[in-house]
């Protein structure tokens, strides 16, 4: 199959010649698929992009974007995959399954409490990967933090100290957050004996997480243990995902007290207005645990 930036390139020669787009327009559909094909990875072909993964992508720009940016997001993509099909270079056009919010953002899909101490509770540690793995997972819930910052973390981002991570967000923008006693025991354990040094030497690299071969553990490869730690657990793998992580961070603290600027504070959020979906989270959570308890809640 042609490389998608070949293809990218066939797409804005399209718009210019027989579509007459406007210099600025093509500019900002060039810029929307080139951030997806990063995301999506350089060694992935783009005829495996599904529905799901267009999802898990639009929900990690919803984090920090507006929504009327989302939507031309999608709607650049949407017209590129479309010019692919029509092209025969694709024979599915995966946007076709991901429906447009028509009330903003929609709200995440937060992990159960006791979902997720099964599948946290239930990983085992015997093994090198075992507890890289447990150490991947209780970072993510244990801290919020986006896919994308737990593949740059490095060694000097630990303070076993003072329990803190530092973490490096959009724009290079850097954090501090907590360091809870459970992730610490797990990275404790990752990075002591029988842990990151049972794997092949790292090359020329401080990150945390590294796959088998000792080179930086990637966006991709997080997506696959996660699939396969769900699956251990007997949890159903299309509802668990990194971004799934964070969303249950965030509503579970809400749902415990912690303060909205804390959680703001904690996902790295530039506006408190994105935090708040989580809040409507909590708010859906306690209306249908009132009206299973409450006596006065229904006829």
């Amino acid at each position: 199959m042609t490389s998608p930036n070949a293809l990218v390139g066939e797409y804005v020669q399209w718009l210019t010649v027989e579509k007459g787009r406007s210099r600025a327009t093509i500019e900002a559909y060039r810029r929307d698929i080139g951030v997806f094909l990063t995301w999506w990875g350089s060694d992935r072909p783009i005829s495996d992009v599904t529905g799901a993964d267009l999802e898990s992508y639009l929900n990690e720009l919803r984090d920090t974007r507006a929504a009327s940016s989302v939507a031309r997001t999608l709607s650049s993509l949407r017209g590129w995959w479309g010019f692919l099909v029509e092209e025969g270079q694709l024979l599915v056009d995966p946007s076709a399954y991901v429906t447009p919010s028509r009330r903003g953002r929609s709200l995440p899909k937060p992990l159960g409490e006791e979902t997720v101490v099964r599948l946290l509770d239930t990983m085992p540690s015997a093994t090198p990967v075992d507890r890289r793995d447990r150490a991947l997972l209780e970072l993510l819930y244990g801290t919020g933090a986006r896919v994308s910052e737990v593949v740059g973390l490095e060694i000097q981002d630990l303070n076993f100290d003072e329990e803190l991570i530092r973490v490096t967000g959009k724009g290079s923008k850097q954090r501090l957050v907590p360091m809870g006693r459970t992730l610490k025991v797990a990275l404790r354990e990752y990075l002591g004996p029988g842990g990151r040094s049972e794997f092949p030497k790292p090359r020329a690299h401080a990150h945390v997480f590294v796959n088998v071969r000792g080179g930086p553990l990637s966006r991709q490869g997080i997506d696959l243990i996660i699939a396969a730690r769900a699956l251990a657990a007997h949890i159903d793998r299309s509802t668990v995902s990194a971004h799934v992580f964070r969303h249950s961070c965030a509503t579970h603290m809400l749902a415990h007290g912690a303060d909205i600027r804390v959680v703001q504070e904690l996902l790295g959020h530039a506006s408190i207005s994105t935090t708040q979906i989580y809040t409507a989270v909590s708010i859906t959570s306690m209306q249908r645990a009132y009206s299973n308890a409450h006596p006065r809640a229904h006829d």
